[in-house]
């Protein structure tokens, strides 16, 4: 009798593992909880409907108190996850997101687009771009009574990091009315063929990581590919930037650290002319903030964004 039992053709620990007959089975980022009221921190939240063509999705969240007369600023948030896994409605996102909205108290929109290797890049880029367009124009109260559209950021942790920073070379492009006030950028998914500081050294997370990228983006380019290495030939001049602000979050034991301050670096020599931070956690490990939400070193980088969105001197 011959098993049943699927056989694995490619691993791509921890996230996936793809069986011979082409099924994809995701190993984590997989758990959805409902939006609502979040008891903790008194926050709303619902799903709604951007693209109905696509399907494509976002949760909303909103301060459980706000005046009427009050306008507070509008965060569209990407979540990482590689682009393989995990979804606005994963738990520790959700969590996540119902903290940050009630410490910097905004209106936050988490994008759930949508994940390769069934929607192949650019696909999420393209749903990121359709949801920025659409969000200034859909007829939704929470932003319609309460968003202050002049104050858009736009926030990402690692995939959605990297997401955020090329809808803000894209914004800028457009021909369209689409303002971005400044981007916040947690642990930026970005890399490169050859290995920079910490990653010399490391080449078993250097090589994870390597075949992240090539499944998610099969090129011959690589990690060399402008959308995952922004200072390639054929990247787009940091001095484009479309926003006034940056602030860049990176952690210390992070196989992307280097990266995240090689951009800062970058960004602070280029001709951009707008403000750029950056905040280093100690001790940490890339988006530990996900899963350790109420750590002190978690509570103070969420504090942090949440001035630098108010635009309070730190």
């Amino acid at each position: 009798m011959e098993s049943t039992k699927k056989q694995v053709s490619l691993e791509l620990l921890p996230w996936l593992v793809v069986h011979t007959d082409g099924t994809i089975e995701r190993l984590a980022g997989t758990e959805v909880c409902p939006p609502g009221l979040d008891p903790e921190t008194g926050v709303f939240s619902k799903d709604i409907i951007i693209e109905p063509k696509t399907g494509l999705s976002a949760r909303i969240y909103r301060p459980f108190s706000i005046q009427t007369d009050q306008k507070l600023p509008l965060v569209l948030y990407f979540h990482g996850g590689a682009f393989l896994i995990s979804s606005a409605s994963f738990p520790c996102y959700h969590t996540s997101l119902n903290k940050f909205v009630n410490l910097a108290n905004v209106i936050a929109v988490s994008v759930n687009y949508r994940l390769a290797p069934e929607h192949p890049l650019p696909t999420a880029y393209e749903d990121s771009w359709t949801a920025l367009k659409t969000i200034q124009a859909i007829n939704e109260p929470w932003i319609n009574d309460y968003a202050d559209l002049d104050r858009l950021y736009l926030v990402g942790d690692s995939a959605g990091a990297n997401i955020s920073h090329h809808l803000a070379f894209q914004a800028k492009q457009s021909d369209q009315t689409v303002k971005i006030k400044g981007i916040g950028m947690i642990h930026p998914y970005f890399w490169g063929t050859q290995p920079i500081g910490s990653e010399v050294k490391d080449e078993a997370r250097k090589k994870m990581v390597d075949g992240w990228w090539e499944f998610v983006c099969p090129s011959e380019k690589g990690s060399d590919d402008p959308w995952i290495n922004p200072f390639v030939d054929g990247s787009p001049d940091l001095e484009g930037l479309g926003c006034e602000r940056v602030m860049i979050t990176v952690a210390e034991k992070d196989i992307l650290n280097e990266r995240g301050k090689m951009y800062y670096e970058r960004l602070v020599k280029s001709k951009w002319r707008g403000k750029v931070e950056i905040m280093e956690t100690k001790e940490k490990d890339h988006v530990f903030h996900i899963f350790e939400p109420d750590c002190d070193e978690a509570m103070e980088m969420v504090r942090r964004l949440a001035l630098f969105i108010n635009e309070v001197e730190t």
